[in-house]
């Protein structure tokens, strides 16, 4: 299904986004990784949940894609020692900010509740809703993603050399060829993607928007939000944890602590996952998510 992309203002910025419906389905929110668009999300699972009923909604994080750009440019090592000192560190915006973005969108479309999921830093910001917004979620689904516990092991020095490298150049192809070659070191070993499959994916993302300033902003939001640990042992909502165990960009002990954090929370271990979604996977992960969706909405409207 081609993008049928709109904008509108939330939580007071300019915010791209996509509805693709069905219109009276239960709202899932997508919510994108670290540097990703809303182009990143395979269609697979997009169609696979908008199938079950679910009324399907995506959107560019602030500072990539198509929504609204920030400006200044936070030094990631003084962000990481403010953190370590217990200060306040000095960035553009915060993770909280982004969740509340989100729910911006939702206060837009003029959404009560939805369910929301996300991948890698797109599972730190549903945990931010989790935590700030409990009272607008039906659900939360956290993939491949961490609590920012300092004592979770960190990346593997291949992926996060892979994932801080820069290309060539900022020509087309030189970007593309670039990302794919950093995919590559920290995709699913089980479900490589096929080279053209996985051009066609990069190029629909630099195509959508090429904004690499915005990733500097993104990270030290990550690097700037600390731990989450305590905060989520209050959350009460139905939370789904989804982990590859060969995910080498957020260890499998990421899943578990975030699994560990939130009370009652289900974790999902998947073998031979790395830190992307393999088309082979969607019709899995649709099952897994289409079941907690539902037990959630089961939940509220007995209570």
């Amino acid at each position: 299904m081609a993008a049928n992309m709109k904008q509108v203002k939330a939580n007071g910025i300019t915010i791209n986004y996509e509805d693709r419906g069905p219109a009276d389905g239960t709202p899932i929110l997508f919510v994108n990784g670290y540097t990703s668009t809303m182009m990143s999300w395979p269609e697979e699972l997009m169609e696979g949940l908008r199938a079950e009923g679910f009324r399907v909604i995506r959107y560019d994080n602030r500072d990539v894609g198509r929504s609204e750009k920030f400006s200044g440019l936070p030094k990631v090592a003084d962000v990481a020692a403010a953190v370590r000192e217990g200060r306040k560190p000095d960035i553009p915006y915060r993770l909280a900010d982004m969740a509340a973005d989100g729910i911006g969108l939702l206060d837009a479309l003029g959404i009560e509740k939805a369910h929301v999921m996300g991948i890698s830093m797109g599972g730190m910001i549903v945990q931010r809703m989790a935590i700030h917004f409990p009272e607008r979620l039906f659900s939360v689904t956290s993939i491949m993603s961490s609590t920012g516990n300092p004592a979770v092991p960190p990346a593997t020095d291949e992926a996060l050399k892979a994932l801080q490298a820069q290309p060539a150049s900022e020509e087309r192809e030189d970007v593309i060829r670039h990302r794919m070659k950093g995919r590559r070191v920290y995709q699913s070993p089980a479900y490589p993607m096929s080279d053209e499959a996985l051009y066609a994916r990069c190029a629909r993302e630099f195509d959508h928007m090429y904004y690499p300033e915005g990733g500097v902003r993104q990270y030290a939001a990550i690097i700037g939000d600390g731990s989450r640990v305590e905060e989520l042992k209050k959350v009460a909502l139905p939370f789904l944890v989804i982990h590859g165990d060969a995910d080498p960009l957020v260890r499998p002990e990421g899943g578990e602590d975030t699994a560990r954090s939130v009370p009652g929370a289900k974790l999902v271990m998947i073998e031979g996952m790395g830190h992307d979604l393999p088309v082979e996977l969607c019709p899995r992960y649709v099952e897994l998510i289409s079941a907690h969706a539902r037990a959630a909405e089961r939940k509220q409207a007995a209570e």
